[in-house]
């Protein structure tokens, strides 16, 4: 069991290892080297310059485009955020409640996109949500009856936060089908997955796609990206704006809003510029590697450590079907917090959601790290459920 990669040379990218098992990366991916020194790169240019808004502008497209190509659509479907939850918010300001009211929301959702559609109450919204099974599912047919001629939009997350359940490919693509054919958009959330596999927004037939660069893309806080699919983006003007969303930039019109033509319209003002330039860099360190060989050793590390603790006696709390799960697995705990503290004590960093442990895989981490983590776990079985 090996990757397709020199995993080694790759891991020699971060400092922080080999001193830690590192199964975080589903909160925040570790720094590479190329990372802080981008960071450093901005601060030097300041240092030097001052305002270098050339260099700036320039960086935020050449992110843009690597966005572009990370997902496979034209630089012209990507808005560059200061968030995910900057792109959502744009996206619900664009719709009409008045005309289409019903929201359709799964319990699957981090908790900013379920508040960011129910703060679209103020302009007549209605939230559904679609609850998950015991088992972590999310019923389809539960899913594609809660969509109507009513419904504006249904929001999805490709992977739950709490406990990695994945909703199906050919489940969203049905869900694509049925609003479309109702009149109503699909937004997924891909926060919880995007830098593990190859996602192909276009593919799915979604008219959104959101996500940022800290987790698996091995950037930073501060940055985002929106996908907004060509066949849409003219169609809704978000009632969010700024001198970066407009036709022009450099037009400076205080008479009228301009909107890009373009999925720029989504975007707001100065660009997120140290972040842009650092989330660059992670995305040049993730496409050194190449995301089906990243796929595969995390799909090569999951099943192995779902085998493992099932052979300790230990039920993972996530779905264990690999089209039902992504990059995160979990355990039921007691008291999560003090396991994940316990298990820290020993350099093994994980997280904890829900009363799960969370263990996010990445390309990074090896088969010592699975033995750490298991043996870490196995010597604190007094707090698991």
């Amino acid at each position: 069991m090996t990757p397709s990669f020199d995993l080694d040379a790759l891991r020699s990218q971060f400092p922080s290892l080999p001193r830690l098992a590192y199964f975080n990366s589903g909160s925040y991916g570790l720094l590479a080297r190329g990372v802080r020194a981008a960071f450093d790169s901005y601060l030097d240019r300041r240092e030097e310059v001052g305002a270098d808004w050339g260099g700036w502008v320039m960086a935020n497209e050449g992110l843009r485009g690597q966005v572009a190509a990370l997902l496979g659509v034209s630089g012209d479907e990507v808005a560059i955020t200061a968030s995910a939850s900057a792109g959502i918010n744009a996206v619900a300001s664009s719709l009409d409640y008045a005309a289409r009211p019903k929201i359709v929301v799964t319990n699957f959702d981090f908790p900013t996109s379920a508040q960011i559609w129910h703060a679209q109450a103020q302009a007549g919204a209605q939230v559904v949500h679609v609850a998950e099974t015991e088992d972590g599912l999310i019923p389809l047919d539960a899913l594609l009856s809660a969509i109507d001629e009513q419904t504006a939009i249904v929001a999805l997350s490709h992977v739950c936060y709490r406990h990695g359940g994945r909703i199906p490919d050919a489940d969203i693509r049905a869900v694509v089908a049925r609003a479309h054919e109702l009149g109503a958009l699909v937004i997924l959330d891909g926060y919880q997955i995007i830098g593990t596999q190859e996602i192909r927004p276009a593919d799915l037939g979604v008219d959104f796609y959101v996500g940022g660069f800290l987790k698996y893309l091995l950037g930073t806080a501060g940055a985002g990206f929106l996908y907004a699919s060509a066949r849409v983006v003219e169609q809704i003007t978000p009632r969010t704006s700024g001198w970066f969303a407009q036709a022009d930039i450099n037009a400076m019109d205080i008479f009228a809003n301009s909107p890009s033509p373009t999925a720029r319209r989504f975007e707001a003002g100065t660009p997120p510029v140290p972040s842009a330039i650092a989330c660059a860099a992670g995305l040049k360190v993730l496409g050194e590697v190449g995301l089906p060989a990243v796929g595969d050793w995390i799909g090569q590390l999951t099943a192995l450590t779902i085998e493992r603790l099932a052979q300790e006696g230990i039920a993972p709390g996530s779905p264990t079907d690999p089209a039902r799960r992504g990059p995160l697995l979990t355990v039921v705990a007691r008291d999560d917090n003090a396991l994940v503290a316990a298990l820290a004590e020993q350099d093994v960093i994980t997280s904890c959601r829900d009363g799960r442990l969370r263990a996010g895989f990445h390309f990074y981490n090896t088969l010592a790290d699975v033995d750490r983590f298991l043996d870490a776990l196995i010597a604190n079985r007094a707090l698991l459920a």
